[in-house]
């Protein structure tokens, strides 16, 4: 590949599949399905501002991320509930001394968030091309 947006694109998809094949599983490590999730939103928002030919800040903060994507596009403010959400799960939730385990449904929720987002940063960037 030699389109770094789509290359950012390509990485969040993998957060993706890990995301759902840990979901498939006979045993699932829930936050690392959070996690994946977060990893995968956080990687479609920075792919977004490269193909838009902003440099991204080297942050793991959704709503900043989602703020500089709304500078392109006003519409990107519907994605704010799945980054709140999803916020939560970039950093703290790898370390054993800030987070509980996540819940199942908690899981289910932001990897379903996380498609969402997938949906429509990718719908955007057809449209505007």
């Amino acid at each position: 590949m030699d389109d770094p947006g789509r290359e950012w694109f390509h990485k969040a998809d993998n957060d993706l599949l890990n995301a759902e094949n840990n979901l498939d599983s006979k045993e699932i490590p829930l936050d690392t399905v959070c996690f994946h999730s977060q990893q995968a939103t956080e990687k479609y928002l920075k792919g977004y501002l490269i193909i838009k030919g902003e440099m991204y800040p080297r942050i793991h903060n959704l709503l900043r991320l989602l703020e500089l994507c709304k500078q392109f596009d006003e519409s990107f403010e519907s994605l704010r509930e799945y980054c709140l959400v999803l916020n939560d799960y970039g950093v703290e939730i790898r370390y054993p001394d800030y987070w509980s385990e996540p819940a199942m449904e908690d899981a289910k929720e932001a990897y379903r968030y996380a498609k969402k987002v997938r949906e429509f940063v990718l719908k955007r960037v057809q449209d505007e091309a």
